[in-house]
């Protein structure tokens, strides 16, 4: 059946994204969900703001610390971290490039840079 699946390849969506402005860059779109690629590098301050969607991260490679409201956790390669719609949520100390996976549900897009 055309059309009712897509692949991608993490590689191939690093390098497309590679010298972006931007430090999130949707690649997928469904009615009920959102997909991007979100990568800062070592040091890069995060200047996310709450979303009206929930999220998920996939942390692909990188290092650093996530604060939610007033609670930090390390971030590091292999977790998947869930932070619910409207909490004040932010990337701190990138020690590592990090790279993630981001999951909007239902679609969403970060404040604009």
């Amino acid at each position: 059946m055309a059309g009712s699946y897509l692949t991608f390849e993490v590689d191939a969506l690093r390098q497309k994204y590679a010298g972006a402005e931007s430090p999130y860059n949707e690649f997928l779109r469904r009615r009920g969900m959102s997909v991007g690629l979100y990568v800062l590098p070592v040091g890069a301050e995060d200047k996310q703001t709450p979303h009206m969607a929930d999220e998920v991260y996939v942390v692909l490679q990188g290092r650093g610390r996530l604060r939610v409201v007033d609670e930090e956790t390390e971030v590091k390669p292999g977790q998947v971290i869930s932070v619910d719609h409207g909490e004040e949520h932010r990337f701190v100390d990138v020690t590592e490039d990090l790279h993630m996976l981001v999951v909007f549900a239902p679609p969403d897009l970060p404040d604009e840079e």
